[in-house]
């Protein structure tokens, strides 16, 4: 295995880490060009999630579920190697077993470790995937020293861009996002960006990676697509390469705010406004789009128990979610690097 430390990079934005109670960990394969991204709540946070995209890899979602009884969740990760991906789990669920931690059953502390993959076996060796014991590694590194954007961890096999197929599709990678609210409560996000869609600017609608003609150096305008341009690839009946499965947006928002399991969702549902914005078009067919958000609670109880007051809580996170998340869409295709042979923004002089 090789660390990926000289193809990342410490961005300007804001990074998760900074919530208190959030540490972030990352593993990775150069040869195999895949890696996994760890974020661990150690003393629990309660967690939920929403799955939008028609393509899902998840594990543990319906337990994040508002109804369903275990209330926290001790980690979460962002995995390449598609299905094969979720195996990796087990080595942090190893880890916190291995620290005591975990749900409670009155024989054994059971860890909660909730995630999601990226299909990343197109660009580098396909027999390649993140395994438990670089899940493992992912959670030594967590909390050792800044936490890092673009060929990093789960980002190191992603692309964007890929609507008229592969052959115009961009690099891409992992991004982070962070808002301190005036109350003191802080908002972060670490996103994985492998959309089918491009990747653009909220204020100016540019189009900053995505599916991009290097004979014309211009970009084909996913949202505006025409199968005419599709390229060779295998075309499905509405006239859109198959690229089914092999593409989503995954990621984390954490705060240290006080939330319940409903407002954790609410705040997930709030967050998917920031990818929206982000990435278009987005939550398709074809994308597994998933959104954790665990609360740590670090941050003292916060109001009363009256629905107003709660509310403008939720709304108020759910707002620097939305920020959080687009920021760190936008640091993913910026702080990335070309590899593989596929282009990043950063070396096309865009």
């Amino acid at each position: 295995m090789a660390r990926l430390q000289c193809e990342a990079r410490v961005g300007d934005m804001g990074k998760i880490a900074e919530v208190r109670g959030i540490k972030v960990g990352h593993a990775c394969d150069l040869q195999g060009i895949t890696g996994i991204t760890v974020v661990l709540c150690e003393d629990g946070a309660v967690g939920s999630a929403v799955v939008v995209g028609g393509a899902p890899g998840t594990r543990e979602t319906d337990l994040l579920r508002p109804s369903y009884t275990v209330q926290e969740v001790h980690g979460i990760f962002l995995s390449g190697g598609s299905a094969f991906g979720l195996n990796a789990a087990q080595g942090i669920v190893s880890y916190l077993e291995e620290k005591g931690i975990g749900f409670d059953t009155g024989v054994a502390k059971v860890p909660i470790v909730a995630g999601a993959v990226i299909f990343d076996l197109g660009i580098g060796d396909p027999r390649c995937r993140p395994t438990p014991d670089m899940a493992y590694d992912a959670c030594m590194d967590a909390g050792k020293g800044g936490v890092c954007s673009g060929n990093v961890g789960a980002g190191v096999g992603a692309t964007v861009g890929k609507l008229y197929g592969p052959q115009f599709m961009m690099k891409s990678g992992l991004g982070n996002g962070y808002v301190k609210l005036q109350s003191g409560i802080s908002v972060g996000s670490v996103m994985v960006v492998n959309a089918l869609g491009d990747v653009v600017h909220p204020d100016t609608g540019q189009i900053l990676a995505g599916a991009y003609d290097p004979s014309t150096r211009c970009f084909l305008e996913c949202d505006k697509y025409n199968h005419k341009l599709g390229g060779t690839g295998r075309v499905s009946g509405g006239g859109i390469p198959d690229m089914s499965g092999r593409n989503t947006t995954i990621g984390v928002v954490a705060t240290d705010a006080s939330l319940t399991k409903e407002e954790c969702r609410r705040v997930a549902i709030m967050a998917l406004g920031g990818l929206a914005q982000a990435v278009r078009p987005v939550f398709t067919p074809f994308d597994g789009d998933t959104i954790f958000v665990v609360a740590t609670g670090k941050a003292g109880a916060g109001p009363s128990e009256d629905a107003g007051l709660r509310a403008a809580l939720v709304a108020e996170i759910g707002i620097a979610a939305q920020r959080a998340v687009r920021e760190a869409v936008i640091d993913a295709v910026t702080a990335c690097r070309s590899l593989a042979g596929i282009p990043a923004r950063c070396d096309l002089g865009l």
